[in-house]
């Protein structure tokens, strides 16, 4: 039996509940019902698992909730897992104590539900049990007496269907009454009696190492602070027990010393010899148990619509079928999230320029106005620009989600995965990316294990993404013939262009599979999946999954981009005297309806002159000459290499810098004939052409492998809580892009092309 303390509630103290239970259970869904849009969102130091938190008030309590990743189980198999079970058994310093535990269940899976529920049990914390999903096993003809289930588990039992709000009211209720008096006793722990009698002499063997040096005892004290002195989480040391040679025994060894692993060793063994292997005890013990709670607790009535899923299944599921509906409904949202994204992107362009004419009336040429202009205005458009598509993947993702269709799409394409060494949850993602690598690095979220989500995240930006068609369209219009194969069906240029998007495609393979076999090798995470009934999400669910969603990036990755953003114009514009330049902006301003056109004409002639020797003259022109020796065997001149180090804010913007070199002025796109003119007019000092068939490929080759977009970086380091992957992913992808644009010049022009 396990002790639970009484709580005593006041107006004053936040008390804070986990939730937690297995994918497809709806956790997030009660999560969202019961917090409403008073969530935050952050990443526990070190690691990729995500902490949201939100809060709400029931009578004079405040209640705050930590929703916590969905797992099968609390046998952390990586730091990631380790987390959680860290936070809930309170031996941490990441997070306050919790007061009590919500396990969200399955009600037509509740049998396998309660393998998780027997190990939160043996935390010796308040435990509340949601039977979510409850509409779905009426519509089996399943149902389940609460009362029984509550009494034979000595724990609150709640059903409800949080899709419908249903049942969240009663949610409320229980959690105010076990923070007011907590059950008084669990069910008996389901794992043999000796194998508790084993942990306890254990732990008393371990107390008594951390008697015997001062040493080891304010070890033990720093990391089992919450649990007592001198001895081991309870939790923690039957899962050392168990799991063997796992992160539970590392955490033990690290804070009791090396003499602790022989006695775990010695603990294990004994259990062997006497109860049989621990993985068939566990399993065995913990779904015998489970079975033992459910006697008298389900019924299954004769009739229940239980054809409907079943029958949409036998057609979604389908090896050929199901996964000809999932690449048509894949293209489906791909192309509704381009072309309606391009509305309030464009809305957000439109609104950026507005400011940006509103300010150049108010503020005189100036570095203030360069400033607020290229600086903020432009910082803060590069920040709105992506929430439109992070709004709409996300409203696609929480459908797919909620209405159960994610759980089939994974597993239609796992297979396909596997040769990336993935799971079937890494190809939304890396779709995504297609679109834009930011969003496609947060939506994998959705990937629970650990390594996976950090192997998609570091080739997401492989992907092309839209901000590079613009590069690849200059540089195959300007430079790649107009050449037609098999009577004009086929062209020349759209060979290239497809062969620039299967370079991101084809890289992405081999390097998945190196990280898998090297820097995040590992046990290969078995690809469990349940698959949930269909039914239709909530609306009001949803649309607080798109705002928490998009407030997140904002509040955070935003702040990054808009700070990345400043520090590059001002690259661009010290150290240079600007007075020049501001001049003859004031001189163009006065002159309009005064001077003929064809001298207005020649000011922005001198104009755009003076802007290219300034930025020449700006810590970004130097950097480009001092990256020219770097950049030279590509077939790149300097310009060339400040038209790269100028796109880390954004890969399209190479072409507004060649066009500030070439003094064509900064509004130019990448279908102006000038621009191309001044690319084909480039010469070297000898005279020979800049722009060939090979530069321009090695350009295209670079920029389809690089990293060059803060954004992107930015968002890694907010989803991985570290700054040494997104380094890292920029150094391995800067590297790969320079090695494949190297390859493509020097072949090229070795070739009679």
């Amino acid at each position: 039996m396990t002790e639970t303390k009484v709580l005593s509630p006041s107006p004053s103290r936040v008390f804070r509940i986990a939730l937690i239970g297995n994918p497809n259970t709806g956790k997030s869904t009660v999560f969202n019902a019961l917090a409403g849009m008073q969530v935050k969102t952050a990443n526990y130091p070190g690691v990729t698992i995500e902490k949201k938190t939100g809060r709400y008030r029931y009578g004079e309590q405040v209640i705050e909730l930590l929703d916590l990743p969905g797992t099968y189980s609390l046998a952390p198999r990586a730091p990631d897992e380790l987390v959680t079970v860290d936070v809930l058994t309170g031996v941490t310093s990441i997070e306050e104590p919790i007061d009590g535990i919500l396990c969200v269940v399955n009600a037509t899976l509740l049998h396998r539900n309660l393998f998780l529920l027997s190990q939160l049990l043996e935390l010796g914390k308040p435990v509340i049990l949601l039977v979510n999903m409850i509409d779905s096993a009426e519509a089996r003809g399943i149902s389940i007496d609460a009362e029984r289930l509550s009494a034979q588990l000595g724990i609150p039992v709640v059903l409800a269907a949080a899709a419908k709000k249903r049942g969240i009211e009663e949610v409320r209720r229980a959690i105010q009454a076990i923070l007011s008096t907590p059950p008084s006793r669990h069910a008996a722990l389901p794992l043999p009696p000796r194998f508790y009698q084993v942990r306890e002499q254990l732990s008393s063997r371990l107390a008594a190492i951390s008697q015997q040096t001062p040493e080891a005892k304010t070890k033990t004290k720093k990391n089992f602070s919450r649990e007592g002195a001198d001895s081991p989480n309870y939790y923690l040391l039957g899962r050392a027990i168990l799991d063997g040679a796992g992160l539970a025994e590392n955490k033990i060894a690290n804070s009791w010393g090396p003499s602790a692993v022989p006695l775990l060793h010695e603990a294990r063994e004994q259990l062997t010899g006497e109860l049989g292997s621990l993985i068939d005890l566990e399993c065995n013990s913990r779904y015998s148990w489970a079975a033992t709670m459910l006697q008298g607790v389900i019924q299954q009535s004769a009739e229940g619509d239980e054809s409907r899923t079943e029958w949409l299944d036998r057609f979604l599921t389908h090896r050929v079928f199901g996964f000809l509906f999932f690449l048509l409904l894949m293209f489906a949202i791909f192309q509704t999230i381009y072309s309606l994204a391009q509305y309030p992107m464009g809305a957000c362009e439109e609104g950026q320029q507005w400011l940006s004419s509103l300010l150049e009336q108010w503020l005189s040429p100036g570095i203030l106005r360069s400033l607020l202009i290229d600086g903020v205005v432009a910082g803060v458009g590069s920040v709105l620009i992506f929430v439109p598509q992070i709004a709409l993947l996300f409203f696609f993702i929480a459908i797919l989600e909620d209405c159960g269709y994610m759980a089939r799409a994974a597993f239609l394409v796992d297979r396909v995965m596997g040769f990336f060494g993935l799971s079937g949850k890494s190809f939304l993602p890396l779709m995504s990316s297609f679109a834009c690598a930011v969003p496609g690095v947060m939506a994998t979220r959705v990937i629970e294990n650990a390594r996976d989500r950090l192997t998609t995240i570091l080739v997401a930006p492989l992907m092309s993404c839209s901000a590079r068609l613009p590069v690849y369209l200059l540089m195959i219009g300007a430079f790649i013939p107009a050449t037609t194969y098999a009577g004009g069906f086929l062209t020349l240029r759209g060979l290239v262009l497809m062969a620039a998007y299967l370079v991101g495609i084809s890289v992405a393979v081999p390097v998945a599979w190196l990280l898998k076999k090297t820097f995040l090798r590992g046990e290969t995470a078995p690809f469990v999946l349940e698959m949930p009934d269909y039914q239709w999400p909530s609306v009001p669910v949803l649309f607080q999954r798109v705002y928490q969603s998009c407030q997140a990036f904002i509040v955070r990755a935003g702040t990054l981009i808009f700070s990345a953003s400043v520090l590059i114009w001002a690259a661009g514009y010290f150290p240079g005297d600007h007075s020049e330049q501001f001049r003859l902006m004031e001189e163009i301003e006065r002159s309009e309806g005064n001077r003929s056109r064809a001298e207005v004409a020649g000011l922005e002639s001198r104009l755009n002159a003076e802007s290219g020797r300034l930025l020449e003259a700006s810590f970004l022109g130097q950097g480009g000459h001092f990256i020219e020796p770097i950049v030279r065997p590509l077939g790149w001149d300097w310009r060339i290499g400040v038209g790269a180090i100028a796109s880390f804010p954004a890969r399209e913007v190479i072409i507004s810098t060649l066009a500030t070199i070439y003094s064509l002025g900064g509004q130019i796109d990448e279908d102006n004939q000038s621009l191309v003119d001044a690319m084909r007019a480039s010469k070297w000092p000898d005279g020979r052409p800049v722009f060939t068939v090979p530069v321009a490929l090695s350009i295209i080759v670079f920029f389809a492998l690089c990293a060059q977009c803060v954004s992107t970086l930015l968002v890694i380091k907010r989803e991985t809580n570290s700054w040494g992957w997104p380094l890292f992913s920029f150094g391995y992808m800067t590297a790969l892009a320079y090695l494949g644009a190297l390859i493509v010049y020097q072949c090229g022009t070795r070739l009679p092309i």
